[in-house]
Order: structure tokens, then C-alpha cells, then sequence
């Protein structure tokens, strides 16, 4: 979408000074600058812009500022204003339509723009009274002028089944349905395929393979063997889904999928990257039918070293479909009846169970850091409204895939770095040193006694000590908002959290686009070709901007859902958990229904404030009023706003005293501690990251 730019009459050395970042306006119509160049997670050089020094400039948009020299002794950091937009995140947005002295008017969803828009004339497109709409925007608001717009599609009546959805695939610009091109191509591939095994494939089908995913999974792209040879070496085989057969590079299904990036895994639909005839069907490693796959074997020590491991072209046949919980049952008792499979498949889970332990254990060994944040899904009735919602548990058979695809990613990795071949790696770069100062002084204050966390083992031992104890939600979540976040690229960043240097995503290829290109490097050095780094840097950027357009549009429209689900239960109580301090109040999110708001600073018990940044926390001068990062309190629902989708929270149960901690374990050998001894008291109760 080309840029639009306010004509602000300056010359160009002008419009060359200042900072460019993407700015993000308030509810108060007042908005801050985040520089590109920011460290993640770090909000400390935000730019505050005054409302009146936005120009027109909407959320999202990259502008370029300019900083004032002079600070506000009110506020805390940089201020400055806007000289120029640079380019607009979007031109298009979702709204309401309601009509006011026989003109059109649209209030924009969210908090983006204080004032309505007008949209002209009132019958156009047929639109009536809160339909949700699409506006193109032809002028955007300022400070001294209306927003004007013209609407281009509607989407339907506010509240109806299915509308939230669409808002958001609008919204967020998600992909439609597939050009008809895209298609033929994909029926092309069907006519050309047969369940035969050509000559330059490993022919597999003889042996014992499975699949292992969620019940509701209609694609499979990973499937497993295992047995054990001789030197009482374990022989692992993880089979992918051979995409690449049937996406040629260049082609209108490579086109498609480049343009995607990425499936979207919404609560009520998923928005594949590659047509259903290819990702549900040819390449979907289904069980009891010739599938093409790239095989990753990985011969390891009888403790779990890895000895070789050698990529290749294959034919398998999956001889069984598990779900997650069959397999669960079967971990709970291996000798049981009620999940039927042969005697070959049960003495494969068992290896798979016993290689798997062993792995974690030596991961763990190397510092690789297991955060526990449960996830919690909402659940949906046939009409996509909320019911309820469940804790996603990861067991055990979840950990056991997981550690067999960490550990296939990591030796194609291993195998494309040694060949010096460009390929686009999974970057997650150590933390920030600042944050993790942050950090020691925020678990601290909480009483544990730790070495400098720039250490993983000692973030690792942090993680350890707390879980299972009262301070583990605050201490986990401080931890994860200290890590970076993980992107594509071609640099030698290696993968923090995982404790690897070379690491990369080679698993998921039918619903991620860098899996297919690990793929095609395969190929390439196949034929003897080194795969060339020329472009991988643009390339990894932009599928980091697709997976976080899809994890953005997925919780936006969880949050629609629940605001319209709670919007008829004003005074609805819930647990909730701390998951930000800011000086005017806690964001807080519900611990049974994942719903996140705003406990504002007149929400909690009457006193006098302040708000400490390094350590997370708002402490009043009464006894009990202390809130910091991570404590579960006690809050009622207490005012929606559907257009503005902002939800509030007023605490309850004031006053209540959190429970006694016992001492954090302390070093051997180490001497008491002499900081803080005494608990503190309160007035409450005391998404994994993605690799």
C-alpha cells in the first residue's frame, strides 16, 4: 500500500532530521514513538508526541520526530513531535456506522481515533445503523480536523455470528481466499501425483511410523520412527512433509505462499498458507498412504549424544494416527487396553518415552531455560461466541514430539552451517543487559538470592526455585518479558532461550514459509549447490512481520470474543494475575478466562501511589497496598467498551493479607539472608514463547 504523507510545507534537509519509529496513540488521544532502533521490550526511549503534536499520524504508522530538547518535569523520558509520516501501516480500518444530521458517520474500533470519521453519504453500499464496516481513509484526522473516509465494504450488524471475525481479518489484512491460479496449480500437482516410490527416494513404507498431534488436526507434516541398534545407540527418524515436491520455487502456490508466510490459527478458523488439496491432502503425512517426506535420521549415544545425522529424500506410511491424549493414556500405563494399537507401536512409544527424557535431560544440562506459562484456550460454540475456556496442558507426550522436532531443527541446522550454505535460521538473541539488571533487582526485592542472571544457568536455577511456589507467576512472567523476541534471519545469533548456537525451523513446512526454504537449501546442496545468502536478511524480516501480523490478529480477536462475552456479565468475579505496572494503574488477566484489562489507579483501595519501573511495582503507604508483576488478585468486571475494545477491572477483596512465604533455598553454604524478612502483604491474593 503506498504511503501517504502530510503536506507539511518543510524542505527536505528538514524532513531528514529526527528519529523515525512507529508511533501508538493513547486513549487520551496523546501517543508515543517507539525508535526502530529500540532494544526489545525496552520502553525507556519512548517519545511521548502531545496530541496536538501528532499531526495526522494513526497507530502504526512509522513517523519521523522531532526530539525536544527541554523535559517535562511531569513526565518521565523523551518528548517531541511529529515532522512526518513516513508510511501508513494501513488506509484501512473497522468502525461502527451510525448517522447524525443526515450524514454518515464511522467510529473507528479501538483507540486510534477519538472522533468518528464521516463517510458521506448515508445510502451507500446499503449500509444501515451499527453495521461494522471497512472505511478507506481519504483524510486522516488531526487535532484542528475530521477524519473523512469512504466505505468499502460491510461486514454486518454489530454482535452477529462470524462479524468479530471478519473485523478482524479486515483489520488486520489477513489473506482471503485463494486466486483461482493458485488453485489450478494446486489441482495440477494432484493430477501429477501417484502413490508410487520414485528411484531417487529412501522407499520407508515398510516401517514402523506414527503421527502424533492434537485430535482436532487436519494436516499432519511430521511423523517419527524410532528403534535401537547396535552399541545400544538409539536410531531417530523424523519425517517432514516433503512440501517442496509439490511448491515449486516461483510458482503461483510459492507466490501465495511467500506473499502469507504464515497459516493464521484463529479461535473459530484457520487461513492456511497453502490450498487444503495440498496442506490436508498431498502433503499431509496421512496415516496408510504413500506420503513424500524429508527425513531427518539422527543417530545418538545410548546417553543421548548425537553421533551423525544425515538428511534425505523419502516415501513413508504412517501406520497410525495418535492424538495427544491416547498417547497420554498409554504414558500413564503403558499395559492398557483402551488405546488400541499393535504390539510394533507400543514398543515405539515406550523408546520414544525413554529417548525423549533422556534429551530434555541434556538440554536442560546445557542451560536451555522451560518457562511455565499456562495457556489457557477459549472455547466456542457452533456460532463462535465464548462458552468457557480450558488450561492447554503440556504433557507429556506433547514434550516428547517437541523434543524430537528441537532436535531435527537443530541438526539441519548444524548440517546447512558446516556446508556454509545461506539459510534462514531461528534467531533468539541474549537479553538486553539492562533488562536482566532489571531483573535481579525485581526477584530481589521478591527475596531470592541470586548471582548476576546474565548467566543462563542461573536464569535456569531462578526458574527452577520458583516453580511450584507462590512468587512462580511473578517471577516466570518478569523472566519472559526480559527475553527478546525470536525472529528469521540469516545472522549468527544462535537461539537463547534454547541454549543453541545454530538453530533453525525445518519441522512445519506446510504452515510456515522458512521450513520451505530450509527444504530448498536441502535440495540445493543435494545437487551440489551452496544455497546463497543473497536476500535472506529481507527475507527473514518479512516473515517475522507475517508470524507477528498472525499472532496479533489470533489474540485481538480472542479479546473481541471475550469483550463481547463479558459485556453482559458486568460484576462477573474472577481471579486474575498481574502481567503489567504502570503509574495509572495494573493490567491484569484472568487466570480461568483469559480476558485482559485495566484495574485503573481510582480502582485500587484509596492511598497515595508510587510507581517503581525497576521492579514492577505500585506501592501505596497503607499497609496491604503493594501490587507488583505477577500476584493473582481478586477483580469483578466493570465497565466493556466494545467500540473502543477496552475492558475494566475494580479489585476486590481489599485488604486480604498474601499468605506467608517460606525462605527461597539459598546456596549451600551461603549465610542468611539480611535483606527483607518480614512478608510483604497485599490488598489480594497472592503463550510460551514460541521457538
Amino acid at each position: 500500500m503506498t504511503a501517504q504523507r502530510p503536506h507539511t510545507g518543510k524542505s527536505r534537509e528538514r524532513r531528514l532530521e529526527g528519529v523515525v519509529g512507529v508511533f501508538r496513540r493513547a486513549a487520551g488521544g496523546y501517543g508515543f514513538v517507539r525508535p526502530l532502533d529500540a532494544v526489545a521490550g525496552d520502553r525507556s526511549g519512548d517519545i511521548h508526541i502531545a496530541f496536538t503534536a501528532a499531526l495526522d499520524a494513526a497507530s502504526g504508522d512509522t513517523v519521523r520526530v522531532r526530539v525536544s530538547p527541554a523535559r517535562d518535569a511531569r513526565r518521565p523520558g523523551p518528548a517531541g513531535e511529529i515532522i512526518e509520516v513516513v508510511e501508513r501501516r494501513t488506509t484501512r480500518f473497522v468502525g461502527s456506522y451510525f448517522e447524525t444530521a443526515q450524514a454518515g458517520w464511522v467510529q473507528i474500533d479501538g483507540t486510534s481515533f477519538a472522533r468518528p470519521v464521516t463517510v458521506g453519504d448515508p445510502g451507500a453500499k446499503g449500509v444501515r445503523e451499527k453495521d461494522k464496516v471497512v472505511v478507506e481513509m481519504v483524510r486522516f484526522p488531526t487535532h484542528l480536523r475530521d477524519g473523512e473516509g469512504v466505505i468499502v465494504e460491510v461486514l454486518g450488524k454489530s454482535g452477529e455470528p462470524g462479524v468479530d471475525t471478519k473485523t478482524v481479518i479486515c483489520e488486520f489484512g489477513l489473506p482471503g481466499p485463494f486466486p483461482e491460479e493458485v488453485l489450478a496449480d494446486a489441482r495440477r500437482q494432484a493430477d501429477r501425483f501417484e502413490e508410487e516410490i520414485p528411484a531417487d527416494r529412501r522407499d520407508l513404507t515398510a516401517n514402523v511410523i506414527v503421527t502424533i498431534d492434537p485430535v482436532d488436526a487436519r494436516d499432519f507434516d511430521d511423523a517419527i520412527s524410532l528403534e535401537r541398534i547396535e552399541r545400544g545407540h538409539w536410531l531417530l527418524g523424523v519425517h517432514i512433509a516433503d512440501v517442496s515436491h509439490f511448491v515449486k520455487e516461483g510458482s503461483p502456490l510459492d507466490q501465495e505462499a511467500l506473499a502469507r508466510g504464515t497459516s493464521v490459527y484463529l479461535p473459530d478458523r484457520v487461513i492456511p498458507m497453502l490450498p487444503e488439496i495440498v496442506s490436508n491432502n498431498l502433503a499431509s503425512l496421512q496415516p496408510g498412504r504413500v506420503r513424500y517426506a524429508r527425513t531427518c535420521w539422527m543417530e545418538f549415544s545410548s546417553e543421548g549424544i548425537l553421533v551423525d545425522s544425515q538428511v534425505e529424500r523419502s516415501a513413508i506410511r504412517s501406520v497410525r494416527r495418535f492424538a495427544y491424549e491416547e498417547v497420554d493414556v498409554f504414558l500413564a500405563d503403558p499395559q492398557t487396553s483402551s488405546v488400541e494399537m499393535t504390539a510394533e507401536v507400543r514398543a515405539l512409544l515406550g523408546r520414544m518415552r525413554d529417548l525423549s527424557r533422556i534429551l530434555r535431560a541434556r538440554r536442560s544440562a546445557r542451560g536451555a531455560l522451560e518457562l511455565s506459562m499456562p495457556e489457557v484456550k477459549i472455547d466456542l460454540d457452533r456460532d463462535g461466541r465464548v462458552q468457557g475456556a480450558h488450561v492447554v496442558e503440556n504433557t507429556e507426550s506433547h514434550k516428547i514430539i517437541e523434543e524430537f522436532m528441537l532436535s531435527a531443527n537443530e541438526a539441519v541446522a548444524e548440517k546447512l552451517a558446516a556446508a556454509r550454505a545461506g539459510f534462514l535460521r531461528r534467531i533468539h538473541p541474549s537479553p538486553d543487559l539492562r533488562k536482566l539488571r532489571q531483573l535481579t533487582e525485581f526477584v530481589t526485592e521478591l527475596g531470592f538470592e541470586v548471582d548476576s542472571l546474565e548467566s543462563r544457568f542461573e536464569l535456569q536455577r531462578l526458574l527452577g526455585m520458583t516453580r511450584g511456589r507462590p512468587e512462580e507467576h511473578a517471577v516466570h512472567y518478569a523472566v519472559l518479558r526480559s527475553l527478546t523476541r525470536a525472529a528469521y534471519g540469516p545472522q549468527e545469533d544462535g537461539h537463547f532461550a534454547l541454549a543453541s548456537d545454530c538453530y533453525c525451523h525445518f519441522t512445519s513446512p506446510i504452515r510456515r514459509y522458512p521450513d520451505l526454504t530450509v527444504h530448498r537449501a536441502l535440495d540445493s546442496l543435494a545437487r551440489g549447490r551452496r544455497p546463497p545468502a543473497d536476500g535472506l536478511q529481507q527475507l527473514g524480516e518479512q516473515c517475522s512481520q507475517l508470524e507477528r501480523r498472525a499472532e496479533s490478529a489470533e489474540r485481538e480477536l480472542v479479546k473481541l470474543k471475550l469483550l463481547h462475552f463479558l459485556s453482559s456479565r458486568i460484576g462477573h468475579e474472577m481471579d486474575a494475575v498481574v502481567t503489567g505496572v504502570e503509574s495509572f494503574g495494573l493490567f491484569v488477566q484472568g487466570l480461568g478466562l483469559p480476558a485482559e484489562g485495566l484495574v485503573a489507579l481510582d480502582a485500587l483501595p484509596d492511598d497515595t501511589y508510587r510507581y517503581e519501573r525497576a521492579s514492577h511495582t505500585l506501592s501505596g503507604r497503607r499497609p496491604g497496598n503493594s501490587f507488583r508483576l505477577g500476584d493473582r488478585v481478586r477483580v469483578v468486571v466493570a465497565r466493556v467498551d466494545l467500540e473502543r475494545r477496552t475492558l475494566d477491572f475494580r479489585l476486590i477483596d481489599a485488604g486480604v493479607v498474601r499468605p506467608a512465604r517460606a525462605p527461597p533455598p539459598r546456596r549451600k553454604g551461603s549465610p542468611p539472608s539480611k535483606g527483607r524478612q518480614k512478608p510483604r502483604q497485599s490488598g489480594r491474593k497472592s503463550k510460551r514463547r514460541k521457538n
